[in-house]
């Protein structure tokens, strides 16, 4: 069966990669009738304009090429944290909504039906409204020692460097910039809503005889959670769970409406200077679908390996 599945695959990408080729040919006919040629070539130009959240060094002499480098590697953080942020703060949502404790089933059902309901861009503009409104530096926020939240953003201690206030701003530390803070915000809180349905609905789906079994075998209502019910309904959850991760990747391009330098907001920039439209949004399909479909392979070996051994 897995040969049979993978020959299958492999068709139907050979058909696909067919289809765009044969697409892509007529259309640089069409242009070219125009005056219009595509190509790359402008990727080794120097791109013209600075990116102020960039995790790996770059100038604009730099190129257009790397500029969009820049911009994949915020795309893909931002997609990794918020993954693990929603999974692991959806869990916790998710076993309160079963709860004993009717305040805190009933305080966990608002705030997933809440965010449930509130559109993301809404929530995204909300969030940065408010990361924003936050005072300076001076008057910052500390809720934790070395921990400052105020309209530069948040600032995290590391374990060789604390932040510290010095003149008008912070320096030192981990810096998440009021735009990172905001989109980070945004996606975890949607997301998570999302995912504590997911395991709301596994959880309950483990029978009620598993239950039964590990507390006549002395067990707590907490070790019965997590020894026996989470990992028989994680077999139920990783599915689920791998999508919303690949849902999260996509609406990260949100982040263009917040002016923070993802993948999106780079080549658009880069489409405006250049004119090359055409080839940015292949470029920028391509990234998302690579994204997309790493996220998902990943989870899928994951759930392979999960069903496999038995855990």
């Amino acid at each position: 069966m897995p040969r049979h599945r993978a020959l299958v695959d492999g068709v139907a990408l050979v058909v696909m990669v067919m289809v765009v080729w044969w697409l892509g040919h007529n259309i640089a006919a069409s242009l070219a009738v125009r005056g219009v040629t595509l190509g790359f070539g402008f990727l080794q130009r120097p791109a013209g304009f600075a990116i102020d959240d960039a995790v790996i060094a770059f100038s604009s002499q730099d190129s257009f090429a790397r500029a969009i480098l820049v911009g994949l590697v915020n795309t893909a953080r931002v997609s990794v944290l918020g993954c693990v942020l929603a999974i692991a703060l959806g869990f916790v949502l998710g076993l309160m909504r079963l709860s004993l404790n009717p305040v805190m089933r009933a305080l966990a059902r608002s705030s997933v039906e809440a965010l449930r309901n509130i559109p993301l861009l809404l929530l995204l503009f909300l969030l940065a409204a408010l990361v924003h409104a936050l005072p300076g530096p001076r008057d910052a926020f500390s809720p934790l020692p070395g921990v400052f939240l105020s309209n530069r953003g948040l600032l995290l201690p590391l374990p060789w460097d604390v932040p510290r206030l010095s003149g008008f701003n912070f320096t030192g530390g981990l810096a998440i910039s009021p735009e990172l803070a905001a989109l980070l915000g945004a996606l975890v809180l949607h997301h998570a809503a999302h995912v504590s349905e997911v395991v709301r609905g596994a959880v309950l789906a483990v029978p009620r005889g598993q239950r039964d079994a590990a507390y006549a075998l002395g067990f707590s209502r907490a070790q019965t959670a997590r020894l026996v019910v989470v990992p028989q309904a994680m077999r139920a959850m990783v599915p689920l769970l791998a999508s919303n991760c690949v849902s999260l990747t996509k609406n990260s391009s949100l982040a263009v409406a917040i002016g923070f330098a993802d993948v999106v907001s780079v080549l658009n920039t880069t489409s405006n200077q250049t004119g090359h439209s055409i080839e940015t949004m292949l470029i920028m399909i391509g990234v998302y679908l690579v994204l997309s479909l790493s996220v998902a392979r990943s989870l899928h070996w994951y759930n392979a390996r999960l069903l496999r051994t038995g855990n």
